[in-house]
């Protein structure tokens, strides 16, 4: 099947006029693919519809045949026969790496040395001299790679930076943030099925473990803010060794993790992660005159609030003995027409993929480009491995200050 000439169908159902480069319409998108197929694709694939004014999506490929037929059929798009066609589409630019962790060094390098750019799930690498290599490649041949997360660019978190740019609450000195799931073991996990049909992957889940998966999410909003982790304290543990029928062999990979990281802007905080924890997503900011909330990191439209400092005796009795704080919300720019994942948390996974593609476009780098990616993924390894990273540990990269959206 000649991929470069057909046409693919949103989640919406509408279709999306595609032309070959020799036609009219050739430079109006970036053209992009999606390399796998597990539970996260459907994710991109339902917010992908956001974004059809700037990217046209070719094609999906899994070496999973079964897999990609079911979720081709699901959503009407067409499929690459193999992912050396995938790799040799003219028609894509952008290749989204959505395979297993395990799998994002070797595939993210094929796609760089075909000439195309790499958005990635995350973590870019599960060894950060692969990440450093990946970058390094891209970089030699001109060429940009980004690893998700990418919901620092979602309207909260940039409403909590402007708070923190412009001061709204005096000087930032102390951060807690948490990215706690709970038991997920014991939470029936068996019945969690994407849109259309696949499993949540446990066993790959667990083995990863939660610090590489979700750490991101707070690492990115923080380094934006921040600047740099310029040092790692961190312990990391697994405190259930048994999780039931899908306990991976071998299975020492922490569920539990908490560091303490310090920023070139000087900023001190702590980080947890676990599968251990009740529920609990919160990026907490202490300032000099209060505190800034947003309560949801998973959430591109969460609720972000200030909590003026207590300034006397009956605010200070409130606050300690009845949990009562008065507060004000920090407006949030919603846009209602935002899809989002059924089923998924609320955010807006090919978000990052726009941003890249436009920077392609404009000649600059992507936001959250390679050194920027390459600096979370070595923070988190840094966490989750202080066995093998040594603690205090000192990251090398030092990616430079990005751009607010």
């Amino acid at each position: 099947m000649n991929m470069a000439n057909t046409m693919s169908e949103s989640v919406s159902g509408a279709a999306v006029d595609v032309t070959t480069k020799a036609g009219t319409k050739a430079g109006a998108k970036t053209g992009i693919a999606f390399l796998g197929c597990g539970y996260v694709a459907d994710f991109y694939q339902q917010t992908y519809a956001n974004h059809q004014d700037s990217l046209t999506l070719h094609g999906i490929w899994d070496h999973d045949r079964a897999r990609l037929e079911k979720f081709s059929a699901f959503y009407k798009l067409d499929c690459y026969a193999s992912f050396e066609e995938m790799l040799a589409d003219p028609e894509v630019e952008i290749i989204v790496n959505l395979t297993n962790p395990h799998a994002h060094f070797a595939t993210s390098k094929r796609i760089l040395e075909a000439g195309k750019h790499v958005y990635s799930e995350k973590p870019l690498a599960m060894e950060i001299d692969q990440a450093r290599e990946l970058v390094a490649l891209a970089e030699e041949k001109g060429l940009q790679i980004v690893s998700a997360p990418s919901s620092v660019l979602g309207p909260a978190a940039q409403r909590l930076w402007q708070a923190v740019r412009e001061r709204e609450l005096g000087t930032p000195r102390l951060v807690y943030a948490e990215i706690d799931d709970g038991l997920i073991h014991k939470m029936g996990y068996e019945n969690w099925l994407s849109s259309s049909g696949a499993p949540w992957p446990a066993k790959d889940e667990f083995y990863t473990g939660c610090t590489l998966e979700h750490a991101g999410y707070m690492l990115s909003w923080l380094v934006a803010m921040f600047g740099p982790v310029t040092e790692v304290v961190s312990m990391a543990s697994l405190c259930i060794p048994d999780k039931g029928g899908d306990t991976p062999e071998n299975y020492t990979t922490a569920d539990f993790s908490c560091a303490l990281l310090r920023f070139e802007s000087g900023m001190t905080a702590r980080l947890t992660n676990s599968i251990i924890a009740p529920h609990d997503h919160r990026l907490r900011i202490f300032c000099d005159e209060g505190e800034l909330c947003a309560h949801e990191v998973w959430n591109f439209h969460t609720e972000v609030e200030a909590y003026p400092l207590a300034r006397n005796k009956i605010q200070r009795g409130m606050e300690k003995f009845l949990h009562m704080r008065p507060k004000r919300k920090l407006a949030v720019a919603k846009n209602p027409k935002t899809k989002f994942a059924e089923g998924g948390h609320p955010m807006d996974f090919v978000r990052g993929v726009a941003d890249m593609a436009a920077a392609v476009r404009m000649g600059r780098p992507a936001r959250l480009g390679g050194a920027f990616s390459l600096h979370i993924t070595e923070v988190t390894l840094a966490i989750q491995y202080p066995e093998i990273y040594g603690t205090p540990y000192v990251p090398q990269s030092r990616p430079a200050q990005i751009e607010p959206v």
